[in-house]
This record gives C-alpha cells, structure tokens and sequence, in this order.
C-alpha cells in the first residue's frame, strides 16, 4: 500500500509514470548515443539563405499552455481587401537539426509523441532542442516553416503556400490569461501591450478563427467541449484536480492549425507526393449516439450524418450548457479514435469525421509528434524536388506504429492522471457523488464525477448503464499505483 500522506506526491506519481511508460512499452530515458548526438548540436538554425525570406519584422507570438516550453508554432495576421485575412503559422524547423535515422530521430520513432503525465513530461526530443534550439523562443531569431493562407470573408480559403522564412517570436502568451481578455473577462496580458499592435492583430486572428470555424461547422464539423483535468500542485503535495474548458485562445489555435494540416496535406497531394494522414472514421457505435439524442428528444438519422449530429449538439449546448462537456465526451468516446494512414498521390482520404475535413495531415508539431517530423521531411522533399525521404511500405509501417505508440502514451498518461485522482480521492471513502457514464463494455462500466472532475469504474450495480447515462455512486475504494477508482452506483 503506497503511503501518500507523507506529502511526496509528485515523486510517488513520477515513479508511477517511469514504470507506466516501461510497461507499455515506450522510452522514458534517451539512449547514451542520442546524448553523445545532442552534444554535438549547439546552434539553432537561422542562417537566411536562397529563397529563405525575413520575416522577422512581423508581430509574430506564441500562445500555448502557462507552463510550455516547447514552442512548435508562432502565428501573425494581416488584413487584406474584401475583408480576407493573411494568416501566416511559423513552424519549428525540426527536420534541419534532427536526421532520420539518427540516434535522436530512433528515440522520436520509437516513441512517436511527447508524453505529459501529471508529475513529469517524457519528451520526445530532449529538452536542450525542444524547449531550446528547435523551440520558436521569446525574441530568438528562427528558421521557420511558414504556412500562408488567405481566408476570405465567409471563411474559405482562398489561397495558400508553403515556404521557409526567419521569424522572431515578439510575445510568449498563455491561453488562459489571452482567452479571458478576448471574451471581454479580464484585462489584457501585459506582454500584448508591449509590442505595437500585437492586441489588434490578435483580435484580427481571432475573428478569423471564427470565420474558419463557422465555415467548418456548416460542413458538419462537431461542436464539442470536454474538459480536461489537471492536478493542483502546492510544492510536490496535491490538493485537488483542476478542470480546463476550452477558450478563445485556443480556438485561435486550434482552427488555425486545423486549416495548416489541410494546406499542408493538399500541397504533398498537388506535388504527387505521399503523406501520412490523421482520419476519424464514421462512428462505429452511431446508434448509441441516436439513442443519446433521442433521451434529449432530438431526432438523428440512421445513417452517420455530421451535419444532423452538429445540429443535436448545437442545441444541447444550449438547452444545458453545464453539462454540455459530459455530452461531449459520450460522443467522443462513442466516435471512436482517430489513426494515422497513408494517402498515396491521388488517392481518397476517409477523412476526419469530427472536424468534416477530408485532407488532413499533422505537422503543426514536430518537437512533439513524430508524424509532424515526418511530414515536414516530405514537405521539404516537395519543396525541393528532391527524392523521396519515405518508401511507401516505410511510410505505412509508420503509420501502424504512430497509431499504436499514440494510443500507448494516451494511456500512460490517463493513468497518472487516475493516480493522481485516487490520491485526492483516498480521503472520501464511503462519500457519494453525481457522475456520468464515459464508457461501457464487456471490459467494465466507467463513470467521470461531477466534483472533482475525475474518472473511476462501476464494480457494482452498473447493469443497465451506458454511455452518457446520469447516475449516482459511492466511492468504496482506491489504489494509487494502479490508479484504480472503484464506486458501486446507489441511484
């Protein structure tokens, strides 16, 4: 039995998460080989050269968690006639520092992804490139990917390129603190007001974020919102968990990158040129969501339709905004996850049914997902005319091993998060609690608290459950190794 009351919990749950990672069969160390490579590298790439353009000028910033510091993008917008909007996303040069093949690129491979755990994060490059030398750091000159697109009025793309430009990030930002400023909730962050006309641009990104969403969602993207928990750390001691709601900021950001993995997959597609592609597929378990939709007296097709399931979660948000997330994440689980594919040249993606978008290729990332590295390597192979970097059963291997080693950290580090709950938990044995049902299957039946926003299993009394039910349970018992939650339902 773990003895969590002396205080060292951030300790306990970084050795929960070291072994974790072990178990599932990912690096949580680099080799002695990729440290020997990572001392030979001591400069980030910013030599302007050829076709290179300067783009440092430019208002560019950051906006990403309060605590990252590995900074993959730097976005900057301009105003055009007829109301169009030039957006312009800086992405970390990766490829120009990290081989493939390379000790370092073999730890990436293996991998695939950085993974964040409640107590530490296991990246997928060390930090000395990823928060450093590959990172597009506060007032460092960088070599940048930059994707350019043109969106008009009504949202549509109208124009888009790819190219390779220095940049200079003028204002590291934080979600929170910028997306209560743009919904008009708090006072402006005080690094906006430090470089000139940074609060105008970002107010231009923001209307069209909002213009490429509504775009979107006439398309039949899906209007969710979960929330994600976090524990609340006083020194290494946690004192609660913490819920996360999606703002303005990371909207911003969000359909930003969404438009730049479309730009991106269609420029690879128009140069006949392989890519790896991220695509949720129709919904294996659609009746459930009729069902769902039905218990709130909305009527779904048969068929899986977006649109009409937008439409159902329009108006659930709006009839019970509160519980809106609890709806939100019965449909995610019951959407099924999404996988890495290959899209050969002239080929027909099955397309991500959650976002309604048919080309979409992750590379907005690549200090931090290794499908975005190997992207970008084919992305410079097209710009170049150069040869291929992939061979296509190379690139379908990687495909297979990106989806399962992803599905591998998400599980790493939804059991530290489940370590850290039962911590919080341990104290509450026998108390009772409002809770919806997040999953059902001959594996079990699983329920998310209301209060404290946390995930556990029904041992008891789960007959007749399923996902999205409203119930109420008990907590009977909890095991932090293990991360196990266990409720017994009571109404």
């Amino acid at each position: 039995m773990t003895n969590t009351n002396d205080g060292r919990h951030r300790s306990i749950l970084q050795r929960i998460a070291h072994r974790a990672m072990m178990d599932r069969g990912l690096l949580p160390d680099f080799s002695p080989q990729a440290m020997t490579e990572l001392d030979g590298i001591h400069v980030a790439v910013t030599k302007i050269e050829g076709s290179t353009r300067d783009l440092r000028n430019l208002p560019w910033c950051s906006i990403d968690n309060d605590d990252s510091r590995d900074l993959d993008q730097l976005t900057v917008a301009e105003a055009m006639t007829d109301g169009a909007v030039k957006i312009l996303v800086a992405i970390a040069d990766v490829e120009s520092v990290v081989t493939k093949e390379s000790a370092l690129d073999d730890h990436a491979k293996h991998n695939t992804t950085s993974v964040y755990t409640a107590a530490q994060i296991f990246p997928m490059l060390p930090e000395k490139l990823s928060t450093d030398i590959t990172s597009l750091n506060f007032e460092s000159d960088r070599i940048a990917m930059v994707i350019e697109m043109v969106i008009g009025g009504d949202g549509s793309l109208r124009s888009s390129d790819i190219y390779r430009a220095a940049v200079r990030n003028r204002a590291k930002l934080a979600y929170n603190s910028v997306g209560v400023w743009l919904e008009g909730k708090g006072p402006m962050p005080e690094d906006i007001g430090k470089v000139s006309s940074l609060d105008e641009n970002l107010r231009l990104q923001y209307h069209a974020a909002q213009k490429l969403k509504s775009l979107r969602h006439e398309h039949g993207a899906l209007d969710l919102d979960t929330i994600e928990t976090r524990p609340v750390f006083e020194g290494d001691v946690i004192k609660d968990m913490e819920a996360e709601k999606r703002n303005a900021a990371k909207d911003i950001i969000e359909d930003f990158m969404i438009t730049a993995n479309g730009v991106t997959a269609r420029y690879l597609a128009a140069k006949k040129l392989p890519s790896l592609r991220r695509v949720v597929r129709t919904p294996k378990r659609w009746d459930r969501i009729v069902e769902l939709a039905s218990e709130l007296s909305f009527t779904l097709p048969q068929a899986p339709d977006s649109k009409a399931l937008d439409k159902f979660l329009i108006s659930a948000k709006a009839a019970d905004p509160d519980r809106f997330p609890d709806l939100s994440l019965s449909v995610i689980k019951l959407l099924g996850a999404g996988e890495y594919t290959v899209e050969l040249p002239g080929g027909s993606s099955a397309g991500h049914f959650g976002l309604a978008v048919k080309d979409y290729a992750h590379s907005t990332a690549p200090n931090r997902r290794y499908p975005d590295l190997i992207t970008q390597r084919l992305v410079k192979a097209a710009m170049a005319d150069g040869s291929m970097p992939y061979k296509v059963d190379e690139l379908e291997a990687l495909a297979k091993h990106c989806t399962e080693n992803e599905d591998a950290a998400k599980k790493v580090e939804r059991l530290v998060e489940k370590s850290a709950a039962a911590i919080v938990l341990e104290s509450k044995i026998g108390e009772r609690f409002d809770a919806i049902v997040t999953g059902a299957s001959a594996k079990g039946t699983w329920v998310r608290l209301l209060h404290p926003p946390v995930e556990g299993k029904v041992v008891s009394g789960f007959e007749g459950l399923d996902v999205g039910h409203k119930c109420r349970v008990e907590l009977l018992h909890t095991d932090v190794e293990r991360g196990y939650i266990d409720f017994k339902k009571v109404a």
